[in-house]
């Protein structure tokens, strides 16, 4: 519930004012005085917003404003003024006051400044939280996120990057494979020499082993000069071996010797050579599937999968989006040299709720766009491309409770926030009907659409 401290002078403003914000469903404080006020404010904690005649017979509501504003920076504060006084109201809005209002005022365009003044203060303390969890985050060089399994999967780089072993990483397209796959190397006693990167699947068979082993001089037509292969140049370092379930059945078995033996022999040559390289392996394909099937060998896949971390995709772990996006912002606007761009609240919510096919990828990309796009500083619907707003979702709700543990009242939530979207877009966003289909009172599904902050989304530029 808003908490809001009202001050003027006139008593019969003042009772109005309560009456008015209470019947919104907001809790009212009063004060006669800008001593009072002060009294009553205190540092401000027990507010969400302030109502401030400028002009009171004790002390002037500038000077009210002012201290108010050394005990509370971040407090909005509406100052009401006389009409043709702008003067006041000028410096009042120096002073930091958020908005101001002329008398007379329609209570209606009252209440439409103080909801504004209010979700401001809601994105401005939400990206601020985003801002101190992204620095917390960065660890690793890039943004984990917070879910519990990208925890579980943080706990796990620190463990595998003390140790040689070999790892096999699993997840769909863009979710971050070899992001993980550096953080190890760089996290560990290798750091200091090269990670090679190498696509096993973007490269033909016929030039695959050639790529990772080298080849001597005239060892194939083109051959002009010796060349070291991929594992010599990431001698002491790591290999990272990307879709390694696309690699052929030959080359299988070449690598799985490199494996155990810790020899490679370049094409063309009758002599091995020694190399001590860390292997990271990664794959979007199952690969125990494939071994039942024949088209990748036992022996290698149990040889590459001593320690197996598995990326969860995007949509199973929404809570970090708001972090991702937070990232991706001051990335993007960053490297465009401007200044950090916000993001509403409604497209945050939006980002969130999407079930992001493309993953990580997919959402840097819409990112990237939306900053380069939007010629304000804020990010909005607006920003976002047509379809990812109007995306409804289809995802299903959680029926096993999952081994980390849920948020109940959140997951709730948000199978009520679903059920109300669904009911308000089916009827043409009438609260009315929309209340009767889901067998609510309208005052229950005006308080849902509150809470939840729904807006219809043809008004994308709320």
């Amino acid at each position: 519930m808003n908490n809001i401290l009202v001050v003027d002078d006139e008593p019969n403003l003042r009772q109005l004012l309560k009456l008015y914000f209470e019947q919104k469903g907001w809790e009212v404080t009063l004060a006669a005085s800008g001593t009072e006020a002060l009294n009553l404010f205190e540092d401000g904690s027990a507010f969400q917003l302030v109502i401030l005649d400028i002009k009171m017979p004790d002390i002037s509501g500038l000077e009210v404003l002012i201290e108010m504003k050394k005990r509370s920076p971040i407090i909005p504060v509406i100052m009401i003024t006389a009409f043709g006084s702008h003067t006041g109201a000028l410096e009042a809005l120096r002073q930091g006051a958020y908005d101001y209002i002329t008398k007379p005022f329609e209570l209606e365009e009252l209440y439409f400044r103080a909801q504004k003044a209010l979700e401001k203060v809601a994105l401005e303390k939400e990206i601020y939280e985003l801002r101190e969890e992204t620095q917390e985050k960065i660890k690793y060089g890039f943004i984990l996120g917070k879910s519990p399994a990208m925890l579980k999967i943080a706990g796990m780089i620190e463990k595998v990057s003390k140790v040689p072993t070999t790892v096999l990483i699993t997840g769909e397209s863009g979710t971050g494979k070899e992001l993980i796959a550096k953080a190890i190397h760089n996290l560990g006693p290798r750091k200091n020499y090269r990670f090679v990167s190498i696509n096993c699947g973007a490269i033909p068979e016929t030039l695959l082993e050639s790529e990772l082993f080298g080849y001597e001089k005239g060892a194939f037509t083109g051959a002009l000069k010796s060349t070291p292969g991929l594992f010599q140049v990431a001698d002491k370092g790591t290999i990272f071996l990307d879709e390694i379930g696309e690699m052929s059945l030959p080359m299988q078995v070449k690598l799985l010797r490199v494996l155990q033996d810790r020899m490679i022999r370049p094409v063309g040559s009758t002599k091995d050579i020694e190399v001590d390289v860390r292997v990271i392996a990664a794959t979007n394909q199952n690969l125990e599937n494939l071994v039942q099937e024949k088209r990748f060998r036992e022996d290698l896949y149990y040889r590459i999968n001593v320690i197996h971390i598995n990326i969860p995709p995007l949509r199973q772990r929404k809570e970090d989006v708001p972090v991702l996006v937070q990232a991706f912002i001051k990335k993007f606007c960053e490297k465009m040299g401007i200044l950090e761009k916000k993001i509403s609240l409604d497209a945050m919510r939006i980002l969130e709720n999407y079930p992001w096919p493309g993953n990580i990828r997919e959402l840097e990309n819409v990112i990237e766009r939306a900053v380069t796009l939007e010629p304000t500083n804020v990010i909005r619907l607006s920003s976002l491309p047509h379809h990812i707003v109007t995306t409804p979702i289809k995802e299903a709700p959680i029926i096993d409770l999952p081994e980390e543990g849920i948020d109940l009242q959140r997951h709730l939530d948000e199978i009520t926030k679903r059920l109300i979207l669904q009911a308000l877009e089916r009827t043409n966003w009438n609260q009315t009907k929309a209340a009767k289909l889901l067998k609510l009172s309208f005052r229950s599904m005006r308080y849902y659409v509150q809470k939840f902050n729904l807006k219809s989304l043809h008004n994308i530029d709320d």
